[in-house]
C-alpha cells in the first residue's frame, strides 16, 4: 500500500479523550483510494470513535487527519464532505416520508449545496439533471432498481441498507467510511453487499475505510485490516496475517472465531462481536 497521503486518508498517531478517560490512543491508519481497509476490534475497541474524529464528528486531542493531501484536522463535517468523504452510520439515518429514489437523491443535493444554504431552496439549473444521473446510477450500482418508489419502512433491513449504501455512491464521495454496514443483514445479503463493496473499488475508483462485525465478510473483501483493543492499535496486516497473528486472536476473536470465519467463504453468515 502506497504511503502518499494525497491518494487517500490518512490518519496519524490520533488520540480522543472524554474527560479523563482516553477512548481511542494514537491511532495511524492509511486509506487508500482503490482500496477497501477494514478497521476491526471488540466492542468498546473505539473503532466509531476514530471514525467519529475521521468526519470532524468529535475533535481529537492529539494527532492529525489528512484527506487527499489536506490537513482536515480541525475542519467541519461539512468541509470534509465537499472534499469527498462520505460516511455511513451504525443506525440508518432514513426519511420514511420520502420515497427510496428521494433519499438516494438527497446524497448528491446535499454534494451540490455545500456550504450554500441557499441552493438547498433554488438549485442551479443543470443541478436536476446531476441529480437526476447520480440517483439513478447509485440505484443501479446498488440493484435496488425496483425498490426507487417504495417508502424505506416497508423495506427489509437489508434493502434499507442498501439505499443507505446508494445514498453515499449517490453523494459523489471519493473517500466512504462505512460503519457496520451489514449489521441485520442474513447470509444471502451479506455476499451481495460485499460484491457490490468490491465492485465500487473497481468500478468507482473510490477508497473505502469499513467497521464491520461480520468477519467473514471482512476476510472475504478486505484489502488490508487494522486491529484495535482498547482504544489501542494492537496489530495490522493483510487478512491472511490478522487470521495467523496469536495477538489477534488472544484479544479478540478466539483461534475457533479466526478459522470458522476465515478458512472458508463459505461460512460467511458466521457472526463474532466486534
Amino acid at each position: 500500500m502506497s504511503d502518499a497521503s494525497a491518494d487517500g486518508l490518512v490518519v496519524e498517531n490520533i488520540v480522543v479523550k472524554y474527560g479523563g478517560h482516553t477512548a481511542v490512543n494514537r491511532i495511524s491508519l492509511f486509506a487508500p483510494l482503490g482500496g477497501l481497509v477494514g478497521l476491526i476490534g471488540p466492542n468498546g475497541a473505539g473503532k466509531t470513535t476514530t471514525f467519529n474524529a475521521c468526519t470532524g464528528l468529535v475533535r481529537p486531542a492529539g494527532g492529525t487527519v489528512n484527506l487527499f493531501g489536506q490537513d482536515v484536522t480541525h475542519a467541519p463535517p461539512q468541509l470534509r464532505a465537499q472534499r469527498g468523504l462520505g460516511r455511513t452510520f451504525q443506525r440508518m439515518e432514513l426519511f420514511d416520508s420520502l420515497s427510496v429514489r428521494e433519499n438516494v437523491a438527497l446524497g448528491r443535493e446535499a454534494g451540490l449545496a455545500g456550504s450554500l444554504p441557499w441552493r438547498h431552496l433554488r438549485g442551479a439549473r443543470s443541478d436536476g439533471t446531476k441529480v437526476r444521473q447520480a440517483t439513478e446510477a447509485a440505484l443501479a450500482q446498488c440493484g435496488i432498481e425496483s425498490l426507487a418508489t417504495r417508502r424505506p419502512a416497508d423495506l427489509s433491513t437489508g434493502q434499507r441498507r442498501l439505499v443507505e449504501l446508494a445514498r453515499c455512491i449517490a453523494g459523489g464521495f471519493r473517500m466512504m467510511l462505512l460503519d457496520e454496514p451489514s449489521s441485520g443483514l442474513d447470509k444471502t445479503e451479506t455476499v451481495l453487499f460485499g460484491k457490490i463493496l468490491r465492485s465500487l473499488i473497481q468500478d468507482n475508483g473510490v477508497g473505502i475505510l469499513l467497521v464491520e462485525h461480520d468477519m467473514a465478510l471482512v476476510m472475504s473483501v478486505c484489502d488490508y485490516l487494522y486491529v484495535m483493543d482498547f482504544g489501542e492499535p494492537i496489530f495490522q496486516g493483510t487478512p491472511a496475517e490478522v487470521r495467523e497473528s496469536e495477538i489477534v486472536r488472544a484479544a479478540y476473536l478466539g483461534s475457533e472465531a479466526v478459522e470458522d470465519a476465515v478458512d472458508s467463504h463459505d461460512h460467511s453468515n458466521h457472526r463474532a462481536g466486534v
